[in-house]
């Protein structure tokens, strides 16, 4: 039993062995006595909504939560079904509560699940937020009642918190220019929540949209639902063979995206937070600061060095990035994983509303996907990112990463190195702008291994030459 330890992005572990109902309980207990400890006037109100994804067992983990929060005078807004996690943050910001949580384990392998919290602004919990959470941990009994007895007395209510979301959405974009497009759009819900939402919002334009894996699988088929190369070759492939204008795939809970190309080509999640800051820029002429992490790409940079616009820079966590969002006029902010967040939204990535605003870009500059992205790589050159996930022992993670600081490298094949940022992790800055970062995951037992070069061949050298270095640092 590992215990119960907060990431980069929640609560993860694998089901049954420590993810249990008696840890949701343990875990909502503290959730429950962080909110009962505050006195500034959004805790006030003292209610918050739980929702929960595709995966095994979550509607139960669900359930639990609310009895738990409930029973410490707690009131619980409960989904009515599985949902995107967005759909909770917009929710919370709607109606102004004190908080939420999601049960997801969001793109890991369908034996984790996981337990997120949101803010009362709508978005990931800080560290102070979870820092007090952990805190409490195992200090109180746990408190629950009845679930029957719960709603009987108002204490929880279950609704439906997406259509909300989905009517906000359809705001959002421009559906006017969606209405004149004529395009056939492939989506791999990869059997998480996003279903078949994106066809309903764009029921009433002229595109036509096709689905694959939208049916609950809580196995999902043998891949971790995580939209990235590996897990997406049949859409790749589907894609391509059957003329359609472009693919889109959501993760587990939907506040990711991934899109692949008419070609059948998969865009990196670099290259698609390039697309959309590039649509808010060009064709929205919208401006405002842009935050990304410290494995984004210099694509960004680029971008908004040409636009005058000031670039933050985070850990990896899409909470980091939340937090600037929260207190800057930052106009996007996004991971290299396809996790998007826009202004005048919530703090949060929302995978379909960054798939509508891919296809509005295609819709205005009336131009294939392909076009497009040829278009940005003539205009700012070539990035081409790469990454690779390892199993790493944990009784060695320590001795890695000392390892990596003790002895940082001074040239990575025949680059000098001319700056190094260990802000998370380590990462290796070469004369020519190419990069290597190496760090440990937040969210699963594994190391990371990224790179951005100008070409595909020489990031795939830079993840060999990074794996070979860190393993020879414990061996």
């Amino acid at each position: 039993m590992a215990g119960i330890k907060f990431g980069t992005d929640g609560w993860r572990a694998v089901i049954s062995d420590d993810f249990t109902f008696d840890n949701v309980r343990i875990v909502a207990q503290a959730i429950a006595g962080f909110i009962n400890s505050r006195r500034e006037p959004v805790y006030k109100k003292k209610k918050v909504v739980v929702g929960y994804d595709t995966r095994f067992l979550s509607d139960r983990y669900a359930e639990v939560a609310a009895r738990v929060l409930a029973a410490n005078g707690i009131k619980v807004v409960l989904s009515d079904r599985p949902c995107p996690t967005p759909s909770v943050s917009f929710y919370i910001k709607k109606k102004k509560l004190s908080g939420g949580v999601m049960i997801t384990a969001s793109h890991n392998p369908a034996e984790y699940n996981g337990v997120k919290y949101k803010g009362y602004y709508g978005g990931s919990a800080g560290n102070d937020i979870i820092d007090a959470i952990e805190e409490r941990l195992y200090k109180k009994t746990v408190r629950s009642m009845p679930v029957e007895k719960a709603v009987k007395e108002g204490k929880i209510a279950r609704k439906d918190l997406i259509t909300p979301q989905m009517e906000f959405i359809k705001k959002y974009a421009d559906m006017k220019k969606l209405k004149k497009a004529r395009l056939r759009v492939l989506v791999d819900s990869m059997n998480g929540t996003g279903g078949t939402y994106l066809g309903g919002l764009l029921r009433t334009t002229g595109i036509t949209v096709d689905y694959m894996n939208i049916e609950v699988n809580p196995g999902f088929k043998g891949r971790a639902p995580e939209p990235n190369e590996k897990h997406l070759q049949e859409l790749m492939a589907r894609v391509k063979k059957g003329g359609y204008d472009i693919g889109v795939a959501t993760d587990g809970d939907a506040d990711r995206v991934g899109i692949v190309d008419g070609r059948g080509r998969m865009l990196s999640g670099h290259k698609v937070m390039a697309l959309l800051l590039l649509h808010l820029l060009v064709n929205r002429k919208m401006r405002g600061a842009v935050v990304q992490t410290i494995c984004g790409t210099r694509l960004i940079n680029k971008i908004c060095e040409e636009y005058g616009l000031e670039v933050y820079e985070t850990s990896v966590g899409f909470k980091y990035i939340c937090e600037l969002m929260s207190k800057k006029p930052i106009l996007i902010g996004g991971e290299e994983t396809g996790g998007v967040g826009f202004r005048n939204y919530i703090p949060e990535r929302d995978g379909l509303l960054s798939a509508l605003l891919i296809l509005e870009m295609m819709a205005t500059m009336k131009k294939p996907l392909k076009d497009i992205l040829e278009w940005v790589d003539k205009k700012y050159g070539s990035y081409v990112y790469e990454r690779e996930d390892v199993i790493f022992p944990a009784s060695r993670r320590k001795q890695l990463m000392k390892g990596i600081k003790k002895q940082p490298l001074r040239k990575i094949l025949a680059r000098d190195v001319v700056e190094i940022n260990d802000a998370d992790g380590t990462k290796f800055i070469c004369e020519d702008g190419s990069w290597l970062l190496l760090r440990l995951s937040g969210t699963e037992p594994k190391f990371r291994i990224y790179s951005e070069t100008s070409s595909k061949k020489r990031s795939l050298e830079y993840i060999k030459f990074g794996r070979e270095h860190a393993f020879s640092l414990i061996a």
